[in-house]
């Protein structure tokens, strides 16, 4: 089943796309950031965009590849903020900051997958599993905190130390605890998780294109995801798991993802893929990401 999500996400807006930019709330505060992917014009004028933003990216070189750049604020926009989600009985409070690559903390398109989450959890439970899941690539932890509000018992895996408090926090505001964290090379984690026989219910993978290991461990997504899908397949279980995986790499399809799937894990069960979006205020659908995921459920 091919899919076009979006999620319901009162503390996030998509106010404006074009031009290689994107305008957005995040509760209270407005930010101005650029959007590869946004080849269409803005509907608004630029003087709008100056008014709205109360924080706005400017790259440090003129390629659209880099990322890297400083945030120029207005008076009133302070260096962190939160953010709240909510649905069903999970409660999530998340903090933002403004990064040097762009990134606020929070990818709000994700929030289509915390609810996958969070039902497989509780459809799990109600099957008299005790659930297990392991988050790879975990960055600052909504799948995570997804997973742990619906009871799971949780493992979180990134590289970068910094990024592992900052979801410790998140879980903290969120009035959660119990997670696992481990500050390791995803694709070393799995090797050894493998050897030692360990098996979980759920699986989250959320690569990036490029990244370093906590030991300076090298990985490129095309080069490495059928090694850790592989992995993976040796580590979800194979009457009830489900799987999640996230591709933000502009090229890169959903039915790649469906296919390379396939292959490592050889039965997959109730399948959806498609690309994760909002849309802004003038009805533009920016697309944001893809995904496949499964259900293996008797």
């Amino acid at each position: 089943m091919s899919l076009l999500l979006t999620p319901t996400f009162p503390d996030y807006e998509l106010l404006d796309s074009g031009d290689f930019e994107k305008l957005e709330r995040f509760g209270r505060y407005v930010t101005r950031r650029p959007e590869p992917q946004a080849i269409w014009h803005k509907s608004l004028s630029e003087e709008e965009w100056q008014r709205r933003a109360d924080a706005s990216f400017l790259r440090t070189s003129a390629s659209k590849s880099d990322e890297r750049g400083e945030w120029k604020l207005k008076p009133q926009m302070p260096d962190r903020w939160q953010v709240k989600f909510d649905y069903k009985q999970m409660h999530l409070t998340m903090r933002l900051a403004l990064t040097s690559f762009k990134h606020v903390g929070i990818f709000p398109e994700q929030a289509a997958n915390w609810t996958f989450i969070y039902d497989n959890i509780k459809r799990q439970q109600e099957a008299g599993i005790a659930p297990k899941v392991l988050n790879l690539f975990a960055y600052t932890g909504g799948a995570t905190l997804a997973a742990r509000a619906a009871g799971a018992d949780v493992t979180h895996v990134d590289s970068v130390k910094q990024v592992v408090t900052w979801s410790r926090e998140n879980m903290e505001s969120s009035n959660l605890d119990g997670i696992r964290w481990i500050v390791e090379d995803a694709l070393k984690f799995v090797h050894r998780e493998v050897r030692r026989g360990n098996r979980y219910d759920g699986i989250i993978l959320d690569p990036p294109a490029y990244g370093r290991g906590a030991n300076g461990e090298k990985w490129v997504l095309e080069e490495n995801i059928g090694e850790m899908l592989e992995c993976c397949a040796e580590l979800l279980d194979r009457e009830h798991g489900f799987l999640v995986l996230n591709l933000y790499s502009m090229g890169l399809s959903a039915l790649l993802s469906r296919t390379a799937l396939r292959q490592a894990f050889a039965t997959t069960g109730s399948e959806e893929m498609g690309e994760l979006y909002f849309s802004d205020s003038f009805g533009k659908e920016l697309p944001l990401g893809t995904f496949c995921r499964f259900t293996r459920m008797k």
